[in-house]
């Protein structure tokens, strides 16, 4: 049984011996000038396996084998080729990862404060969402939808080569509306609290130090795309709760004192210039087609509704008239929200359009000097995006 077992392994190697070297001398490679001893070796295990005398084969086949090693593999790699082969599959996988599995982003605005700060370096999640063709909005599957509360990054509809990054309020076949900063989901509000009020304005100016801050109310830290100046602006801090998920949002200083007019009085006349939907036609939704922007190809309009009249509401706080959110299609808005350009201003994002959610920072900086790392946040870095 075991010489049996031998023979054939033998019978193996050599046909295999006899196929590479009739190959190379097929190609007529000069062979170093051996291709008279390969043909003799190689004619002489076929003899053999011809006449099934395996005593020649084994006879011929250290021969043969030899001569196949010298003249017919492939000589070693130097190390230069190792090298380059070794980076070049390097760069083939993070390519690979950046289109289908992850991707680094920059955050160049103050939308997102205080979840997300200008010069946060994000990764972003581009599976969580589906697998995506590179450079196309076609998706070859899709694991889940974006879910309420969480962080996005997407394609602005109407100027698709800029990326936004927002947090979801509604999706698709939901209702809006947002009375004095409180926003109402399917005629519900999400629940928030006062965690704190603007800072005194006299504290914000810029010979204060910072240290003096701390501690002193709210305010934040803002710079204008493309500009390098920063300024304080004051603000008050909520806490929203959505799903289990909790965050934190900015609003306008003088939101906690329209809170305590509304629970003392009961009405206020006057709502906020961020309301939603606003008093323009109820057929007229916000839409790209109509901003400066251009058409957005992709993007349903949606639909306002009215639910009451306002001439029989008493409160400018009350809820009248919602946006529904289109199919297919989600509803974000910037945690920063007196300061944050979103579907509130041109509508709700195609859900093509969704490159993936945000998971956490790995690198944060205020200012960039690579010979002074005093302007890097390190207390940030590594903080997930909740």
């Amino acid at each position: 049984m075991r010489s049996a077992s031998l023979d054939r392994r033998v019978r193996l190697e050599a046909t295999a011996l006899v196929r590479e070297a009739r190959a190379a001398l097929g190609i007529k490679r000069g062979l170093r000038g051996k291709a008279g001893d390969l043909e003799t070796a190689t004619s002489a295990v076929e003899k053999g396996l011809a006449a099934k005398d395996l005593a020649t084969v084994r006879a011929g086949l250290p021969v043969l084998d030899s001569l196949v090693d010298e003249l017919v593999k492939r000589p070693p790699k130097s190390t230069t080729r190792d090298y380059v082969e070794s980076i070049g599959a390097a760069v083939l996988i993070a390519l690979a990862l950046r289109a289908f599995v992850i991707e680094a982003f920059k955050i160049p605005s103050s939308s997102m404060y205080p979840t997300l700060e200008i010069g946060d370096h994000i990764f972003v999640n581009k599976f969580i969402y589906g697998v995506r063709i590179p450079w196309t909005n076609t998706k070859l599957f899709e694991l889940r939808g974006p879910k309420h509360g969480e962080v996005i990054v997407f394609m602005q509809p109407c100027q698709p080569e800029r990326d936004y990054i927002k947090r979801v309020i509604a999706t698709a076949g939901e209702t809006v509306e947002v009375r004095c900063n409180v926003v109402y989901v399917n005629g519900k509000p999400i629940p928030s609290a006062l965690e704190q009020k603007s800072a005194p304005f006299e504290l914000l100016a810029p010979e204060v130090p910072l240290a003096e801050l701390a501690g002193k109310g709210c305010w934040y830290e803002d710079r204008k795309e493309n500009q390098t100046v920063w300024e304080r602006v004051p603000c008050s801090r909520y806490r929203e709760a959505v799903d289990g998920l909790t965050y934190d949002t900015y609003h306008d200083p003088e939101r906690p004192g329209r809170d305590e007019e509304l629970r003392l009085a009961g009405a206020l006349t006057v709502g906020d210039n961020r309301d939603f939907p606003t008093e323009g036609a109820p057929t007229c939704p916000p839409v790209m087609t109509q901003n400066e922007g251009g058409p957005a190809e992709n993007q349903l309009p949606g639909r306002v509704v009215v639910t009451r009249d306002k001439k029989f509401v008493q409160s400018a706080c009350a809820p009248y008239r919602h946006y529904e959110v289109p199919p297919g299609h989600v509803f974000v808005m910037g945690d920063n929200r007196n300061n944050s350009n979103d579907s509130r201003v041109w509508g709700s994002v195609p859900i093509e359009n969704i490159k993936g959610k945000a998971l956490f920072i790995w690198l944060s900086y205020k200012e960039w000097d690579p010979l002074d790392w005093s302007g890097i946040r390190w207390p940030r870095i590594g903080n997930f995006v909740h």
